[in-house]
């Protein structure tokens, strides 16, 4: 007779300990987190032993969102298998973009992995990286925009601005706002250029699509607006998902034109 031999999870529990909880204590607050979340779930200290000890690795997602909640770290990070396989937005050859699936996954980043969320009840408050590319006609040659944005959702409606200091271009804020429904982003964009600059302070607006990768750090898709001769352009635009804090500190940190 054998028996199985579970590895315990040891990432889990040390992340459990920094935040000075107890398993009882981070039970409760995965319970708290559920009822935030709309999503009531029934932790417990002996579900919290059960994924520590190994017994358990792949958490249902109600659990998985809540922990990422609590804990503020991406379920890969925790010590579980990933939930779902990962996927990357794409160009597709054709002016559009398709998500697929991808061997080498997403690029890391300091920020929290919702697998398996792909509802308007994610929540994808945070500082991004905005960057999209357009074409200028007077310069025939095509350039990049950056920023650092903050973005605060309430809902479905998730509204997003540059921090100040935090763009290629100094001078030049961003707005963006925008609905999500399940992994599609769809709102409008507003950018003041720098009155020193190229555009001379001009006021640009338009449409935006993006995909959001299974993940929820990456949303990518498309632009549409008009260019100083009044014609209607279309660019990439990419938003990647930079810190899930929204705190002084975070803000402070980000606001730096980004590399």
């Amino acid at each position: 007779m054998t028996t199985e031999v579970h590895a315990p999870n040891d990432a889990l529990r040390a992340v459990r300990i920094g935040l000075r909880m107890s398993q009882d204590d981070l039970a409760k607050a995965l319970r708290r987190a559920g009822v935030g979340l709309g999503e009531p779930n029934e932790a417990s200290k002996r579900l919290v032993q059960r994924w520590e000890s190994g017994i358990s690795r792949s958490p249902r997602p109600v659990y998985i969102r809540a922990l990422e909640r609590v804990t503020g770290v991406p379920i890969e990070s925790l010590g579980f298998a990933p939930q779902v396989p990962m996927a990357r937005v794409h160009g597709d050859g054709a002016g559009g973009h398709d998500m697929t699936p991808s061997a080498e996954g997403v690029a890391p980043a300091s920020a929290d992995t919702r697998a398996g969320r792909q509802t308007a009840a994610d929540n994808y408050s945070g500082v991004w990286l905005s960057r999209y590319e357009y074409y200028s006609s007077g310069r025939e040659d095509v350039f990049e925009g950056r920023h650092y944005v903050v973005l605060v959702q309430h809902g479905n409606r998730l509204t997003g601005r540059s921090l100040n200091g935090a763009s290629l271009n100094p001078d030049s804020p961003l707005s963006l706002d925008f609905t999500v429904d399940r992994s599609v982003v769809t709102g409008t964009w507003t950018e003041q250029t720098a009155t020193g600059g190229y555009y001379q302070g001009a006021c640009y607006h338009g449409a935006i699509q993006l995909l959001v990768e299974p993940t929820s750090r990456r949303m990518a898709g498309k632009w549409v607006g008009f260019g100083k001769d009044f014609d209607v352009n279309t660019g990439p635009w990419e938003l990647r998902l930079m810190d899930t804090s929204v705190s002084k500190a975070t803000l402070e940190r980000y606001s730096v034109p980004p590399e």
